[in-house]
């Protein structure tokens, strides 16, 4: 039985009955899920448990063998990703789709580069200035602290090309963010740099569902914790009405409730 403690209607971006199979292997099993405008979902489950099918499907990596997909309660098909991004869903994953030999400003603006005419317009020069001006000003309203827009990504350290990858996707105006693992491999103030910037776009009123094994760092930022396992939706519940111990109990299938001892655990011991 579904542990819930928020409804599951509405939602700026939900599905209903998503199911998945890779041959004999059921990765979904008729999941529900729903993240609202402003909130942050942390996602969490063991390896397996379906959670990085589940944000595939949502960003048209792949598509679903049943179930639906509504982007502010408009029904949706996501056979790729380009039209997960049309809809205004946009995906971070851990390995970022940031060329290190390009410069901030470059990769901000990839594929969607600023051109002027050039001699009597009849040649297209790329506006590097205008788009480092653009790219400026916009992490600024974002509160980010980074190098100049013409730094070369391969100077970054690994929390500023994070910051970079989420920036690119809000700065296009994508108000639902799909993070795979943002932190992964971050030093304490490089974490720090992506936490800060998801509690910022919050505030922002954009819709996040963060995937994460850092059990401290989901309890931090998220309103709401969704647990799966085995390809199902196990827990759903704000994240104000759950213990660590209450998601690592429905993580690994531990028979409910549990004693107190492990019940009081702090939310700051552990990494999943």
């Amino acid at each position: 039985m579904i542990d819930h403690a928020a409804p599951v209607e509405g939602g700026v971006l939900s599905t209903r009955g998503i199911s998945k199979s890779f041959g004999a292997v059921r990765a979904l099993r008729n999941v529900d899920f729903h993240v609202n405008t402003g909130e942050v979902v942390g996602l969490l489950g063991d390896n397996g448990a379906g959670k990085t099918t589940l944000i595939s499907v949502l960003s048209g990596l792949i598509s679903p063998d049943a179930g639906s997909i509504y982007v502010r309660g408009v029904e949706q098909q996501f056979d790729n990703p380009t039209k997960a991004r049309l809809a205004g869903v946009e995906t971070v994953f851990q390995n970022l789709s940031l060329i290190s030999s390009l410069d901030i400003a470059e990769n901000v603006f990839l594929n969607r580069e600023r051109y002027h005419g050039g001699i009597l317009r009849r040649v297209k020069i790329m506006d590097k200035r205008g788009m480092r001006r653009e790219v400026a000003a916009g992490l600024e309203s974002l509160g980010l602290q980074l190098p100049a827009p013409q730094t070369k990504v391969a100077a970054l350290s690994g929390g500023q090309r994070q910051a970079v990858a989420v920036a690119r996707a809000v700065m296009w105006r994508s108000d639902i963010l799909l993070l795979d693992e943002p932190s992964a491999a971050l030093g304490t103030r490089q974490t720090e740099i992506v936490l800060s910037l998801i509690e910022r776009l919050k505030l922002r009123n954009v819709a996040i569902v963060l995937i994460s094994h850092n059990l401290p760092q989901v309890m931090r930022v998220a309103d709401r914790i969704v647990v799966m396992r085995l390809g199902q939706k196990v827990m759903d519940r704000l994240r104000a009405d759950c213990t660590a111990a209450d998601i690592v109990a429905h993580m690994t299938g531990a028979e409910l409730p549990i004693n107190d001892e492990l019940r009081s655990t702090p939310a700051h011991h552990g990494t999943l």
